[in-house]
């Protein structure tokens, strides 16, 4: 991750924009204490979205190509995603997530992301590299676990959280920030739900007036429905096949992490057209050249 770190450094250093690094990769540079034991499957990182098409072109001039390269596919992170299509460098096989904002543009909540590059932190010895600030490490990191529908790695990531909590707590004034930074980016709900959820599973320490300060009632109803679904979708499976009850929660928190993402007409055609290419591409289909008109 560090390696990588300094090559995307070199890469886009004559461009001049903030450069923010992600979940592992920020905890890898700034916060070692989260990043041991962890496994890394990609890198994150967040620049401004009028920057894109620079920084795109600069990382294919450089060896990372997409790995997307269906046109549907295309457009789905283009103009609904909050990043570009995943990229993959030809020599190392790594992958990169290039996120203008950190939640799809097609989502319920519409945080700022100019102000989370804003607040970002310079990575000391890697000038251009920055990382989130400590409540914005923590706000992204819930409304990812939050959002996601897929909790594979879900006790993983509330660990984060509950780590995260326990070292910044210590810090003047973590708390009112934390509050006002869920509050700023539109994401109290799912923070004040994310918060709630730590403390249940890890007894994390939250204060009570944080809670209050985020929540305004419905956040409340809505968490005493999703408790019990992720108590039962977070359980490590005693086999290769889990029980039906967490089955049926895995699969309500994978469709409620879909609707959250998009509205329901755009989700249902998103899921009409992923399911008929995956049809398609099944063995013994009819490969898309042969349908091709004469």
């Amino acid at each position: 991750m560090v390696w990588e770190a300094h090559g995307l450094r070199s890469v886009l250093a004559g461009l001049d924009v903030p450069v923010v690094l992600l979940k592992g990769a920020a905890y890898v540079l700034a916060y070692p204490e989260f990043a041991r034991g962890r496994l890394f499957g990609d890198i994150d990182v967040l620049l401004p979205r009028s920057v894109l098409a620079e920084v795109e072109s600069q990382l294919m001039l450089n060896g990372w190509a997409s790995a997307k390269p269906d046109a549907y596919d295309q457009r789905y992170y283009r103009e609904w995603m909050h990043e570009l299509p995943p990229m993959v460098n030809v020599r190392r096989g790594t992958v990169l997530d290039v996120h203008h904002t950190i939640l799809p543009l097609t989502a319920r909540n519409t945080p700022d992301p100019a102000a989370i590059i804003g607040r970002s932190l310079p990575v000391e010895g890697l000038a251009g590299l920055r990382v989130p600030c400590p409540e914005d490490l923590v706000v992204h990191s819930i409304t990812h676990l939050m959002y996601e529908g897929e909790l594979h790695n879900g006790l993983r990531d509330l660990h984060d959280i509950d780590a995260m909590l326990r070292s910044f707590s210590v810090r003047p004034d973590f708390w009112s920030r934390l509050a006002a930074t869920a509050a700023d980016n539109d994401l109290a709900a799912p923070v004040a739900n994310g918060l709630r959820l730590a403390a249940r599973v890890f007894d994390s320490p939250v204060p009570a007036q944080v809670l209050a300060r985020l929540d305004d009632g419905s956040h409340r109803r809505t968490y005493r429905l999703l408790e019990p679904l992720y108590m039962l979708a977070l359980q490590s499976p005693q086999t290769t096949r889990p029980r039906l009850p967490v089955r049926l929660a895995r699969l309500a928190i994978y469709l409620r992490g879909h609707w959250l993402r998009m509205p329901l007409p755009q989700l249902l055609r998103h899921l009409a057209v992923k399911a008929w290419k995956g049809a398609r591409a099944a063995p013994g289909a009819t490969p898309p050249e042969l349908n091709a008109p004469p």
